[in-house]
């Protein structure tokens, strides 16, 4: 098959699912009960399977199945993220590349880790990956439906990806906790942060070979960081302290988002060992 045949077939799948639609207002009744019905859904679904992979016969098997899920995770993140990044790039900007919406934000993070989550060496390293999409990955997906303003497109498929994206993170750490892959302590959580500073250096450098097109991780030393009460904060202190605080702020909501969602599943898992 020709590459012209398949630039056409998939032109006419992302104009099939050009579904217009006006941009649903931060915290109306559209958001609000899409974000309930869907935190919800997560909630229960990760304590399920987390039920469905406690170890049967030894911890192998049930590391396995764990792996496997948050692979399945990583792979239905990734093909959404590659509809995404066609529609907007052939729907939205008419064959012209935005790197705005290049995937390396916080909240893209977890695709990668669970991507390749089966491939890290069981242990600290598992750990530590497990420990980070419960905490970071909790938070990006919390802060973002806190504040959808950048969820919320002029089509169905861009706003149901967005608002579905960050439901899905909150799965994925929910899941991590309720199992056990990720570490209860603080000193887990500490081990995490090495890792969130390896991806920030990643989503600097991007900014910076962009020339300030990107702006990954809202990080980009070429204007004050875009992300509210923080951006107020880069202009009185200047860019680069603006960045250091709102950095650090990052990992202070991780860490409570690690405890939040430990003491959640614990609650709902001895809830129901009673009911049993």
């Amino acid at each position: 098959m020709s590459h012209a045949v398949i630039q056409s077939d998939l032109s006419y799948l992302l104009q099939k699912t050009a579904w217009p639609m006006t941009p649903p207002s931060p915290w109306s009744a559209f958001h609000i009960i899409f974000s309930l019905l869907g935190l919800t859904a997560a909630v229960f679904l990760a304590i399920l399977l987390a039920g469905h992979c406690s170890p049967l016969d030894s911890y192998v098997p049930a590391a396995s199945r764990a792996s496997f899920i948050l692979w399945i995770c990583g792979v239905l993140l990734a093909v959404s993220e590659l509809y995404k990044q066609f529609f907007i790039y052939e729907i939205v900007n008419q064959g012209q590349y935005d790197w705005w919406y290049f995937p390396f934000q916080l909240c893209s993070t977890p695709m990668y880790l669970c991507l390749v989550f089966p491939l890290i060496p069981p242990g600290v390293p598992r750990k530590t990956a497990a420990s980070y999409l419960q905490s970071f990955g909790l938070l990006g997906g919390i802060m973002a439906l806190a504040e959808p303003s950048g969820l919320m497109h002029p089509f169905w498929t861009l706003t149901l990806h967005g608002l579905l994206w960050h439901i899905f993170l909150v799965f994925i750490a929910l899941f991590c906790a309720a199992l056990g892959l990720a570490g209860k302590t603080t000193r887990d959580f500490l081990c995490t942060v090495p890792l969130f500073f390896v991806f920030c250096l990643v989503a600097t450098a991007i900014n910076v070979l962009t020339g300030g097109k990107a702006d990954m991780f809202y990080i980009s030393p070429y204007y004050p960081v875009t992300q509210v009460v923080f951006h107020q904060i880069s202009l009185i202190l200047g860019v680069i302290p603006g960045i250091g605080i709102y950095l650090a702020s990052i990992c202070v909501g991780a860490f409570l988002c690690s405890k939040l969602s430990n003491r959640l599943t614990d609650h709902l898992q001895q809830k129901q060992r009673k009911k049993a």
